[in-house]
């Protein structure tokens, strides 16, 4: 069965809204029922495949759903996973030329010498002294996007697994943060021109005008210190990417870990909004965070902030696993329930 017949039947579009009230009851927030109701507007979905399906926006806020045990097992149509080395600079130190590395998955039935099929492309990134590629060791989530692509609950995609650090990079907490303040950098200049010379995505090509008028095309997601990242990535890159998953993070353009800042980074984010016109070009954020994760404060702390500002309304989502540590068990469970609404 497909996903969105798992999720979107009558029954558990009542659920979610009592999930809804709950969340805004565990947030101490007043007046948030408010928010959700110009989410409901259903919206047409076009599958690959052709298929026609109704697809509705999800609630601001909720709670996510189990990732199917079938979903996890190995598929029939199984993805390709390549490595991709390319020339990058050492953007913290020096700037001296250096060689980086990312996993590139391709669905099934990619063929490199079919110029006309296009892809939406989906970045990767891990959290502190994670690697490039890590998300695709882990066999059930690579096993899921085969399955979300075959059952036709996600378009058939390219996902890329990337890093913010490189041979020369220190691991420890401090310098990791300065390796993800400077990866957009990498992103813009090298990792997806790069990439998408290589793969067909719906980029005509690597120029800059190509790359921004393929946005829609493109999201960015990231887990922990690569939660942090993918904020970063709004703030720099929402030129380039229409969508954006951080799963337990909150935004750091001001502040880091204990000095969060999150009234102010939230007043810089609508800004940028305001200045950039994201509200009518289009942007979407799926936040998330488990109710067990360790950190899982100053996720709840800037989706209060972000839920008091009417201008994210219809683009900000936030939703918590009930139960959720900080894990890859619980990023799965992210992934499952937001890509859906990815690229519609």
């Amino acid at each position: 069965m497909g996903m969105y017949h798992l999720l979107y039947t009558e029954k558990r579009m009542k659920n979610l809204k009592t999930m809804a009230a709950a969340l805004c009851l565990f947030l101490c927030m007043s007046g948030c029922e408010r928010k959700t109701e110009d989410m409901n507007e259903k919206m047409e979905m076009i599958t690959e495949t052709g298929t026609e399906s109704a697809v509705t926006m999800p609630e601001q806020t909720g709670y996510t759903v189990s990732v199917p045990a079938s979903y996890k097992s190995r598929s029939d149509h199984p993805g390709t996973v390549t490595r991709l080395d390319y020339d990058s600079k050492d953007y913290v130190r020096d700037e001296a030329p250096i060689t980086k590395t990312a996993y590139v998955y391709t669905p099934y039935g990619y063929d490199e010498n079919d110029e006309e099929k296009r892809y939406d492309i989906l970045y990767l990134m891990h959290g502190w002294g994670g690697h490039a590629g890590e998300y695709f060791e882990y066999s059930s989530i690579k096993n899921m996007f085969d399955h979300l692509i075959e059952n036709g609950d996600i378009r058939p995609m390219i996902i890329v697994s990337a890093t913010f650090y490189n041979d020369k990079s220190d691991r420890d907490f401090s310098s990791s943060i300065e390796e993800f303040r400077q990866f957009h950098r990498d992103f813009e200049e090298n990792l997806m021109k790069v990439v998408e010379s290589r793969f067909h995505t719906y980029a005509k090509s690597v120029s800059d005008e190509d790359l921004k008028s393929s946005r829609e095309h493109r999201a960015f997601d990231g887990f922990s210190l690569g939660s942090v990242t993918t904020w970063l990535q709004f703030c720099h890159d929402s030129d380039y990417i229409h969508y954006f998953l951080p799963m337990s993070g909150s935004c750091w353009y001001y502040g880091t870990y204990g000095d969060f800042q999150i009234e102010r980074n939230v007043a810089f984010i609508d800004d940028l909004v305001k200045e950039n016109d994201l509200n009518e070009r289009g942007y979407f954020i799926y936040h998330v965070v488990g109710t067990n994760d360790t950190v899982r404060s100053q996720s709840i702390n800037m989706a209060e902030e972000m839920l008091k500002h009417d201008i994210f309304d219809g683009h900000y989502v936030f939703y918590l696993k009930e139960g959720g540590y900080h894990d890859f068990e619980a990023v799965q469970e992210y992934l499952y329930n937001a890509l859906p609404f990815f690229f519609r």
